[in-house]
């Protein structure tokens, strides 16, 4: 497992943050002269292009592709997979996606196309930073790797999509790896989105004071970039070659609302969840602690938690890592589930920073708050939702090595 996100990228500097609430989230004064712009709040990340990669090798890729591919390179070494014949063989397959290619490639392309109606010095390799499955695409040629490719471009479920194709991907034998994942780069664009939707916060003097998910003064989601990258194997194949494992992926639930585009659904909600416990074979009391979405946005967080509330009753502990990083879209599902795997290994949960007042419209639920949680569990959820009524649930069982029982 690896990520890039605001606070931090690798998990010590995580655990830090987590651990004594700092923030990520800082002002952006620069965006002050866009018209209209109501927030001017980011979570960024920090990340410089390793020296050892030949320009060639990355000439094809955005800041997005970049970090995906610096937090795949880092999980593949934990591995232990960048030298093993298994990475190039056609048995490893790549699962990745983003909410899109990279924004600066896309305004250098249409520059070049709606206002200089003239393609000189248009790089050809300006399209490639910018499609859709950019992220997929170069990290299965970076890494010369042969098998599938699934490009999971769904929004804010890009990362947690790529997680659980990877999973389904083993499960049903086509392939014995697969590197899952999901990235974003930070982006005036991405904050428009929202700002437009009046769903993003406007505490610009007051950065760390927000985002505040299921807090009744909430006032909207922060825009962050990052990350991650988790290596999902086959566990004969893991244990043949020795391989450290941190967790057993043992349930994924995605559907569609097919309600609304943009507004979320309870019952979609709900009904993703009842798919990953269904594929796990577990009741909801076999659950332990739920890392939700929490965006901070007043829908979202009402609806998810009631959904939630639906199944695991006023006891499920949560919290949202989004109060840390932001809203880092494409990677929060990657990168929130590789921070969950970290805490329920080491027993404890981190609290949702910034929450004072519960909303009394969310659902009745154990929101853990003020100061981390210890608690030893055996079994997480990891949940995200994202527009066009996309639902992911991802199921992690603490691993002690006798997994594969379920």
């Amino acid at each position: 497992m690896a990520g890039i996100s605001p606070i931090g990228s690798d998990w010590p500097t995580v655990r830090k943050h987590l651990r004594e609430g700092i923030s990520g989230v800082s002002s952006m004064p620069e965006w002050v002269a866009c018209n209209g712009l109501q927030s001017h709040l980011v979570a960024k990340a920090k990340f410089e292009i390793p020296q050892e990669w030949h320009r060639k090798q990355i000439r094809t890729m955005g800041r997005v592709a970049l970090m995906a591919t610096y937090t795949a390179q880092e999980a593949l070494r934990q591995a232990r997979l960048l030298d093993h014949p298994s990475l190039t063989d056609g048995s490893c397959g790549v699962s990745y996606g983003s909410t899109e290619g990279s924004p600066p490639a896309v305004e250098e392309y249409f520059r070049s196309l709606a206002i200089k109606r003239s393609l000189k010095g248009l790089s050809p390799y300006t399209y490639i930073q910018l499609m859709s499955h950019t992220c997929a695409a170069n990290l299965s040629q970076f890494f010369k790797i042969k098998g599938r490719i699934i490009p999971t471009c769904s929004a804010c479920t890009s990362g947690s999509q790529g997680i659980g194709y990877a999973y389904e991907a083993i499960k049903n034998g086509y392939q014995r790896v697969m590197v899952g994942g999901g990235a974003e780069e930070l982006h005036l664009a991405a904050t428009v989105v929202f700002d437009v939707m009046f769903a993003t916060s406007t505490q610009n003097q007051k950065p760390t004071s927000t985002p505040r998910p299921f807090d009744k003064h909430r006032d909207g989601l922060v825009i962050g970039e990052g990350a991650g990258t988790l290596i999902v194997e086959d566990l004969v194949h893991a244990r043949t070659r020795g391989a450290t494992i941190y967790a057993e992926l043992v349930g994924f639930g995605t559907n569609s609302d097919g309600a609304h585009i943009v507004n979320p659904s309870i019952d979609g909600m709900e009904a993703a969840m009842r798919l990953a416990l269904d594929d796990a074979k577990l009741r909801p009391s076999g659950i332990g602690y739920v890392n939700a979405h929490g965006t901070a946005t007043e829908l979202g967080d009402i609806a998810e938690t009631q959904a939630t509330a639906r199944i695991f009753g006023k006891h499920m502990p949560i919290s949202s890592l989004k109060s840390y990083m932001g809203h880092t879209l494409g990677a929060c599902g990657a990168l929130e589930a590789w921070m969950s795997i970290e805490m329920m290994r080491e027993g404890w949960f981190a609290p949702t920073l910034n929450l004072r007042d519960v909303d009394k419209r969310c659902g009745r639920l154990d929101y853990i708050r003020k100061k981390p949680r210890e608690l030893k569990v055996d079994y997480v959820m990891s949940n995200n939702f994202a527009f066009g009524g996309v639902n992911t649930s991802l199921i992690f069982r603490r691993w002690s090595g006798s997994g594969g029982l379920h």
